[in-house]
C-alpha cells in the first residue's frame, strides 16, 4: 500500500546509503577535495533529514489513520538501516566505539527478528517508551558524533545502556504476554 508515511519509510531507506557515503567514501573522486568538516555536515544534514521522516511518518499514519502491514515492516526497517549506516560509518572513520556499535546493532538484528516472529502471530509490535527512549538518544548521540561535538561519546553510552534496558524490557514484556 502507497501512502505518504510509507513513502516517508521508502525515503528514509534510500537516504541512509547517502549519508554512509558521506562519512566513508572521502577519498573517493567525487569527494576527495572536499574538506572533512564538510563531509561530517552533509552526513549530518542527511541523517536529520532522514530522522524528521521517522518522525512523520508515524505521526502521519497515527494521525490520519494510515497504519498499513507494509507500514509496520518497512518503518523499522528504514530506522534499522540509518541507524546501521550511521554507527557503521562512524565507527569506519575512528569516531564511534567499536563496542558499543556491536551493542547496539545485536540488540537492533535480535529484537527485529522477535518482531518479525511475533508480526507472523499477529501479536502487538509497537515500540515502547523505553524502545523510543533509546532511539531518542541514539539519534543525539550520532548527530553529536557527526558534528564532533563535546559528549558525543558520553551520549553513544547512555544510548547503549538504553539499548540493551529497552531489549531486555522486550523480551520480558513479550514472555509475559506469550504465557
Amino acid at each position: 500500500m502507497i501512502n505518504l508515511p510509507n513513502t516517508l519509510a521508502a525515503i528514509r531507506i534510500l537516504l541512509a546509503p547517502v549519508m554512509f557515503f558521506f562519512l566513508v567514501e572521502r577519498d573517493s573522486l567525487l569527494l576527495k577535495d572536499i574538506d572533512i568538516s564538510w563531509l561530517n555536515y552533509f552526513a549530518a544534514l542527511v541523517f536529520v533529514i532522514a530522522s524528521v521522516t521517522d518522525f512523520f511518518d508515524g505521526y502521519i499514519a497515527r494521525k490520519w489513520n494510515q497504519k498499513s502491514a507494509l507500514g509496520a515492516i518497512i518503518d523499522p526497517l528504514a530506522d534499522k538501516m540509518l541507524v546501521l549506516a550511521a554507527f557503521l560509518g562512524l565507527m569506519m572513520i575512528g569516531i564511534a566505539n567499536a563496542w558499543a556499535v556491536f551493542l547496539i546493532l545485536s540488540r537492533e538484528f535480535f529484537i527485529t527478528g522477535l518482531r518479525i516472529v511475533a508480526a507472523g502471530e499477529h501479536k502487538d509490535i509497537s515500540a515502547s517508551n523505553s524502545g523510543k527512549l533509546k532511539t531518542f538518544f541514539q539519534i543525539f548521540a550520532i548527530g553529536f558524533l557527526m558534528m564532533d561535538w563535546p559528549f558525543g561519546n558520553e551520549l553513544l553510552w547512555i544510548a547503549v545502556i538504553l539499548t540493551i534496558y529497552s531489549g531486555m524490557q522486550y523480551v520480558f514484556s513479550n514472555l509475559e504476554k506469550s504465557k
